[in-house]
């Protein structure tokens, strides 16, 4: 069972006072500095490649308190030297290490799918490894940004569409590369991304400004920042987007209200790339010198890349606008975390080329990318049973992989993917392969091309229907490439690009069993797939280790368990669709066909495709005795819910048992019901568990009619199931 609790875990609580001796030391720097060199540190530029004449001469003046985008231990050393031979302070080395450094794992909605805290965890400590043997020193991860809306690129970077387990995961990714590894410099700082209300993006297309209530802010949005900032994240960034008509970059209500007031948050926030002009692109600012004018009052302490800083402030500072102290409060926060990461003792802390040789691509780096891409994905469909493939089946001579995916490898590794090199990446077909060696004959045929979003290739189908004709079972590899999610990586279309559905219809034809695998990095419309596969396998964007872990699950060598973080639509025209929206005045039940007045659909069911919390397995489970330790409660007080889970199959499997909770009659509309815990068992064939959760106030709190957190009595509704379809449920009261 994975514990939820982070019992035991170590916390950096960088935002907050480091003792006596690092601020002493942090000071009298401080009072060392130039004005200019105080400006600089608040400057963070991009070195993409190698580094120029022009970058030398601006580290060397000191008006370079950051770098990102330069990897390698050589090259930053290299770099770190020029600062510290010119008397400047070293340089903090910043990186999009988002999932994965030189091992990649699967993308950040994936991990999110196997609802292993403990893996997740794992993982982040994998990434800051890496990424600190290569002379890193903070990631620009966790993104936290729930997000409801599957056309919108930049879900694959967070972890779906719930702010519980959202929170969850949060705080695990920010432990992960902060305060897992043993030594100091295998850990890297976090920066929790983008504050805030980025996810909802209107229509899908990123950076669009959507207007929000400060009710949603505080229920969705906000819980995961909450738990990053609790355990201690180092920074954070600002959304492009803005909240209530203003900018993130300006907006005082978010960042000195709820961000430094009510979240308590003391580390370093800074701009997304090129924030500040964009202040001016968005109608707020007249120009730059404003825009930074703006930025600086609202405490924002790092600039990425615009230069506005190192451009208006000592002119602004010059003309009364601002105060020396608000400069110098911003570079103590950036001197604070050169500190953390130990740059005042050794500069070159970070940069030991044999260690990173040593750490790239390790065993155990793999290992733990392997077991993440393979519980992050999830059987959505297994007809008849007819995974898993039995190898030993001499009925089972040959295998026809097919599709545009099959062999593909920069797009398993998904956006965002470091310095990972796809030639180190396994496709699936080559999973198979070495998985087969021997055993069964595997042939193979594209199908189709992927041409951008243009219908191209159908040349390629009757090849592919020859092949899978003349095959025992074709393992269909679909979804999209590597860049048609991630940022900027907006849709308007849920169906698979190009002629992906008609091909496998196609091959559907033929009447060779069907395996159709998704290679993705959001949730597609997969209802005319499902039609035409015998069974589906959601496998996102997995990494490095992608293809074997397919191969495992395909094969039985690894019984699937991941569940969905987020919910799959049954047509476009539903989204944006999630399992928990508000309660309304009319039924949302779309079996009752007669009655008009429903909030349904006339033209298609209004129930998803797949559910959130859905996922099947090989093995097969049974709930029963579903019972509470009492009928009542009271807010000193605790009940007890308590499930009894078999395994009635013959093979062992990890079931995911989920709690969820509604609240029946409150101050303000609520939810039709909320996850509020969960736990993941592993049973053996016949062995029966009985799983408790502890149900206190804390788990039946809202954000009543003052925007503030309030526990009210009367009746609630708790569920335990699979997923957040189940029905079976009792009722206790809060008196």
């Amino acid at each position: 069972m994975t514990n939820l609790s982070i019992e035991n875990s170590k916390k950096t609580a960088l935002g907050s006072d480091l003792g006596n001796d690092a601020n002493n030391r942090i000071e009298s720097l401080l009072n060392s500095l130039s004005l200019a060199q105080k400006i600089g540190q608040l400057n963070l530029i991009p070195i993409e490649g190698k580094p120029t004449s022009e970058h030398h001469a601006l580290i060397a003046e000191g008006k370079v308190g950051s770098v990102l985008k330069s990897n390698g231990a050589a090259q930053n050393r290299a770099l770190q030297e020029i600062a510290v031979s010119n008397g400047q302070v070293p340089l903090l080395f910043q990186e999009d290490v988002i999932h994965g450094y030189k091992t990649i794992t699967p993308v950040p909605l994936a991990e999110a799918a196997s609802w292993d805290l403990d893996l997740i965890q794992s993982s982040a400590a994998v990434a800051a490894r890496e990424a600190a043997a290569s002379g890193l020193h903070l990631t620009y991860a966790p993104m936290v940004d729930v997000s409801r809306d599957p056309r919108w690129g930049r879900i694959l970077e967070g972890a779906g569409e719930d702010p519980f387990l959202g929170s969850l995961i949060a705080e695990r990714r920010v432990l992960g590369f902060q305060a897992t590894n043993t030594l100091q410099t295998e850990n890297v700082l976090a920066t929790v991304k983008h504050f805030a209300g980025y996810g909802a993006a209107l229509a899908g297309r990123d950076y669009n400004i959507q207007d929000i209530s400060e009710r949603e802010l505080r229920e969705i949005h906000l819980p995961p920042f909450k738990a990053a900032i609790d355990a201690g994240v180092s920074s954070i960034m600002l959304a492009y987007t803005a909240y209530d008509g203003t900018p993130l970059t300006c907006n005082e209500f978010l960042v000195q209200d709820v961000l430094k007031g009510e979240l308590g948050f003391q580390g370093l926030v800074m701009t997304d790339w090129e924030t500040i002009p964009n202040l001016i692109k968005i109608g707020v600012a007249e120009d730059l010198k404003q825009a930074t004018l703006m930025a600086i009052s609202n405490n924002v302490d790092m600039d990425m890349t615009s230069n506005a800083y190192t451009l208006h402030l000592k002119a602004l500072l010059d003309e009364d606008k601002i105060s020396l102290d608000i400069i110098d409060e911003s570079v103590r926060r950036v001197l604070r975390l050169k500190y953390t990461v130990g740059l005042f003792d050794d500069p070159y802390l970070y940069f030991d080329e044999q260690r990173e040789t040593n750490e790239l691509l390790k065993t155990e780096n793999k290992q733990t990318a392997l077991a993440l891409s393979r519980k992050s994905m999830v059987l959505l469909e297994n007809k008849n049973g007819i995974l898993p493939l039995d190898s030993s089946n001499s009925n089972l001579t040959k295998i026809a992989v097919i599709g545009p995916f099959a062999k593909t490898k920069a797009d398993l590794n998904g956006w965002w993917f470091a310095e990972g090199n796809p030639e180190d990446t396994i496709s699936v077909f080559e999973g198979l392969d070495t998985a087969l060696a021997g055993k069964i004959k595997l042939s193979y045929a594209q199908g189709v091309s992927i041409d951008k979003f243009t219908q191209s290739g159908a040349d390629l189908i009757p090849e592919a229907i020859k092949t899978a004709e003349e095959a025992d079972i074709a393992v269909v590899v679909l979804g999209e490439e590597y860049w048609m999610s991630g940022e900027g990586g907006g849709t308007a279309s849920l169906h698979l690009p190009g002629l992906q559905e008609q091909l496998l219809e196609a091959i559907a034809f033929t009447g060779t069993p069907v395996v159709t695998v998704i290679v993705s990095g959001r949730p597609y419309v997969l209802t005319d797939i499902a039609k035409n596969s015998n069974a589906l396998l959601q496998a996102w964007m997995p990494g490095t280790m992608g293809g074997k872990a397919v191969a495992d699950i395909l094969l039985g060598e690894y019984n699937p368990a991941g569940r969905l973080p987020v919910t799959f639509p049954y047509h476009s025209g539903q989204v944006p669709i999630y399992y928990n929206y508000k309660r309304t005045s009319h039924t949302f039940d779309a079996g009752e066909n007669d009655l008009r007045y429903s909030t349904t659909y006339r033209d298609v069911q209004s129930e998803p495709l797949y559910c959130f919390g859905f996922g099947l397995s090989y093995s097969k489970f049974e709930y029963s005795n579903l019972r509470l330790s009492s009928q009542s409660m009271t807010l000193d007080s605790s009940i007890i819910v308590s499930v009894d889970v078999k395994n009635v199959s013959e093979r062992q499997g990890i079931e995911t048992v989920q709690l969820y909770i509604r609240d029946e009659v409150a101050s303000v509309s609520r939810p039709f019901k909320e996850l509020k815990d969960f736990a993941q068992v592993l049973l053996l064939p016949e062995q029966q568990q009985t799983i408790e959760f502890v149900i206190a106030s804390d788990k039946l709190g809202f954000i009543g009619k003052n925007l503030s957190t309030v526990v009210e009595n009367g009746e609630f509704t708790v569920f335990v199931g699979s997923d957040s379809s189940t029905n079976e449920s009792l009722q206790f009261r809060l008196s």
